[in-house]
């Protein structure tokens, strides 16, 4: 528990304290600011308030305290109309033309935006380095040799290498999943309230685009009362998919780390259990799993938000306070501890050679029916007989032995031949080139 005994552990425990700092009230009550001061200057630019006040009004609410806003919000009932008040009150003549034509949305959703835009660059910058880590490994262990695994059973040969240039392509997929949405989210809106800009006498573009302006913004072209919410749910529904990929490697370094596999690991100097001495837990990858698990439980409300009634009502506004703030922060935590799970992670070549003894004869089958068919045996009987003979197979029957004495294919097959096709380094197929093109995939895709 933290020294001051929040109840949320994204308060102290998950989340980097620049992702955490985003989503505190001060921060937030600033940002509202913000888009005040740029409304301020639309409404400048069409000839609605005096030159000037967009300035006043920045400086009069330097100092304004979230504290001022929520206690009147304690009496109003409303926030951004108590931030109004306040701002009115202490900007002089200035500050009677505070919010006009505006509605809380155009604050609030703005400043989502804005929130957002700076959120989604933390995000960007991690991923990115997760990226470029899991491609150093791709590059390093490009020829390292390890058995490929499908329904967790032995399936062909690949490189550790290969592994981790999957990875690689995968979330370099989420890194413009995240450039994409950021054309449909970060955007302002600033239009009044049913969104016709009724309240700027015919100026509301000139408005719009001023304040658009001021904020580094682009203006949705056209919303009801709030922007429209598809926007949200593509934003977290993008973060849930980078939490689940994050959640898949996590899962593998799970698995690979059992003492029955032992063949990636996390090589950390810590205390496994409090009980057993030996344990050597994958503890960071299963938190990375099991934050997974909340982000994707946060993906129905926003989808329960993008239906509203008529021009809005406020069913999204609560849901969105929880979600948005605690999807960011948990997906921050995660890309954190994937970081960290890359800086300890061990890969033990001497296991994976092992592992790949133990089904050797059978991992490389389907080489066999390869080199069959091409040498005149259809290819659904070299299948056939291939998949009787591992099946009556005894324990420490060799699988060659039983193919020479086979009488189909001791016609096609020598001894030379065989041995030549259990050799897995020579079952990769086109691995360094898939390799080669997925670290090309990840430079192009991080670019934006």
């Amino acid at each position: 528990m933290s020294e001051h005994g929040s109840v949320c552990p994204l308060d102290w425990r998950y989340g980097s304290e620049e992702m955490r700092k985003l989503f505190r009230v001060d921060s937030l009550v600033r940002r509202y600011v913000e888009v005040e001061v740029a409304i301020m200057a639309g409404l400048e630019k069409a000839g609605l308030a005096p030159s000037g006040c967009a300035e006043v009004l920045r400086k009069c609410s330097e100092d304004l305290a979230a504290g001022e806003v929520y206690s009147g919000e304690a009496v109003l009932g409303h926030d951004i109309a108590a931030l109004a008040y306040a701002l009115g009150e202490r900007c002089g003549e200035c500050g009677r033309y505070v919010h006009l034509g505006a509605t809380s949305y155009d604050v609030v959703d703005t400043a989502w935006a804005l929130t957002i835009r700076d959120a989604l660059d933390l995000v960007k910058k991690k991923l990115r380095t997760v990226i470029e880590g899991l491609s150093k490994l791709a590059v390093e262990h490009r020829d390292t040799l390890m058995a490929g695994r499908t329904h967790g059973q032995h399936a062909l040969p690949i490189t550790a290498g290969f592994k981790f240039a999957n990875y690689v392509y995968e979330l370099s997929r989420s890194y413009e999943r995240l450039c994409e949405l950021e054309k449909r989210v970060v955007k302002s809106k600033i239009s009044g309230a049913v969104g016709t800009m009724a309240g700027w006498l015919g100026r509301g573009l000139v408005v719009q685009g001023a304040a658009s302006e001021y904020l580094k913004l682009e203006p949705h072209p056209i919303t009801t009362q709030v922007a429209p919410r598809d926007g949200f749910a593509e934003l977290v529904l993008d973060l849930a998919i980078l939490a689940s990929q994050l959640d898949r490697f996590a899962l593998e370094i799970r698995e690979l780390s059992r003492n029955e596999i032992g063949e990636m690991y996390e090589a950390a100097a810590r205390v496994g259990s409090s009980a057993m001495p030996h344990k050597r837990n994958p503890v960071t990858a299963e938190r990375i799993s099991g934050l997974a698990k909340v982000v994707r439980s946060l993906t129905i409300a926003p989808l329960e938000n993008v239906p509203l009634m008529h021009e809005r009502d406020l069913t999204n506004s609560s849901s969105e306070r929880v979600v948005l703030p605690h999807a960011l922060l948990v997906v921050d935590q995660m890309l954190e501890d994937t970081l960290r799970l890359l800086r300890v992670l061990a890969v033990d070549r001497e296991a994976m050679r092992r592992n790949i003894e133990l089904s050797k004869e059978e991992m490389l089958t389907e080489a066999m029916v390869v080199k069959l068919t091409l040498k005149g045996v259809p290819r659904h009987e070299a299948h056939r007989v291939l998949v009787e003979l591992v099946r009556s197979r005894r324990p420490g029957e060799s699988l060659v032995d039983l193919v020479l004495e086979h009488e189909l294919l001791s016609k096609y097959l020598t001894l030379e031949e065989i041995s030549e096709v259990l050799d897995p380094a020579k079952y990769l197929g086109n691995y360094s080139e898939l390799i080669d093109r997925a670290l090309e995939y990840a430079k192009n895709a991080t670019k934006c």
